[in-house]
């Protein structure tokens, strides 16, 4: 895969992060927030600088994925839970970087298993500065060990 390729796919993938945070906070649709990605967000200066292109198609897998299997991927993300913690205690950005990570090493074989932890742990280290990263990192490493022989 070549550079542009790869960079495309993580600006899709933190994109992706983005709208399904967005959905949880405001109840919107799917189809709602892609296509408000696509019209007001992707292919846009800020500050007069362009931002790198997004796989926009990727994007829309991913989101579309996370809502179209979510019992699925809350199922195999909870499973790995520490005892007595659930899914809806954990950050609201980290549960959608962890929602994000778990169907696409479920559904997008073609994404090799390191590929997508590394990629959804960088994303956390750009929230977060404290143990979160590390804790995406064991939680999507574990959900990998679940759904991919």
């Amino acid at each position: 895969m070549t550079a542009p390729v790869r960079q495309a796919r993580s600006v899709a993938r933190l994109a992706a992060v983005q709208a399904l945070y967005q959905m949880e906070v405001s109840s919107a649709g799917a189809e709602t927030v892609i296509r408000e990605f696509s019209e007001h967000r992707f292919d846009r200066d800020v500050e007069d600088m362009t931002l790198a292109a997004a796989d926009e198609a990727f994007f829309a897998d991913l989101v579309r994925g996370v809502v179209g299997h979510q019992g699925e991927v809350d199922a195999a993300v909870a499973k790995r839970l520490a005892q007595g913690w659930k899914l809806e205690r954990i950050d609201a950005t980290v549960r959608a970087i962890l929602r994000a990570g778990a169907y696409e090493l479920a559904h997008r074989d073609d994404v090799p298993t390191e590929v997508v932890i590394d990629e959804y742990v960088e994303l956390a280290k750009s929230f977060f500065e404290g143990p979160e990263p590390g804790f995406v990192n064991g939680a999507l490493d574990a959900v990998a060990q679940d759904v991919r022989s």
